[in-house]
């Protein structure tokens, strides 16, 4: 895709917008903070992420559908979703009911922002040994599923570019082999229009794809072997499919 100063200046707008909203937005809900529940909390991130989703698509005209929504079984589970850009990180919870996310623990460290991370449930993935990492993942989700909430992993732990090889971490098996409950696997192509490292954002439509779950229980190969066939096969559809647009 190439750069005009229209995307530019659309990008520029953009970034003011999100920095703007989230700092308006983190002060305004402030005061009700120390008496904010969990699933308050996501309730009010679930707000925040809206209006970011309302803004990117009328300042850059990127807009998303989301797929296979019946795939996603009654009660907790475990969504293991394809990790390519920021997008998936500020619309988990405008697309997903009572989910807690895995994310770096230095997120968790921002002043006001961290906090509602922390408040919401989120679970920090101490990544300075593996672990450390592995064993702080499985702690938050079984403390999320017991309170009867999903959990949101990205099995490569980090984003993807588009076309980047796969690169499977072994938390996503800890969480599974831990909570017991179906994974369902998600494939997105949001790396096409809002890339890793870039600054430009690009119109179109991001297509995320909720697909048929893994039951618990099996091998740990067999699970991963599924989960990997599932989200790269699904991916690259899907990329292909945003490239034809």
């Amino acid at each position: 895709m190439s750069t005009s100063p229209v995307l530019a200046l659309r990008s520029l707008l953009f970034n003011l917008f999100f920095f703007g909203w989230t700092t308006v937005y983190c002060l305004a809900v402030l005061p009700g903070y120390p008496f904010y529940s969990p699933r308050t909390m996501r309730q009010v991130a679930r707000a925040w992420q809206r209006v970011l989703l309302v803004g990117l698509r009328v300042i850059v005209g990127l807009t998303h559908e989301v797929r296979g929504r019946e795939h996603i079984p009654l009660g907790p589970v475990v969504i293991a979703c394809k990790h390519q850009s920021a997008w998936e990180t500020v619309a988990c919870h405008a697309l997903l009911d009572e989910i807690a996310v895995a994310l770096k623990e230095e997120l968790t460290r921002i002043p006001v922002f961290g906090w509602y991370l922390l408040r919401a449930g989120s679970i920090r993935i101490d990544r300075g040994a593996a672990s450390g990492a592995i064993r702080s993942l499985v702690a938050g989700a079984r403390r999320e599923v017991a309170l009867g909430v999903s959990v949101l992993i990205f099995p490569e732990g980090t984003r993807r570019d588009p076309d980047a090889l796969p690169d499977y971490k072994p938390g996503v098996a800890a969480v599974y082999n831990a909570v017991r409950l179906p994974v369902v696997p998600t494939a997105l192509n949001s790396g096409l229009y809002w890339r890793r490292r870039g600054f430009i954002k690009y119109p179109g439509r991001i297509v995320l794809e909720f697909l048929p779950p893994i039951p618990p229980g099996l091998p740990r190969p067999e699970f991963m072997r599924r989960l990997e066939q599932a989200i790269e096969t699904a991916t690259a559809r899907l990329v292909a499919e945003g490239r034809r647009r």
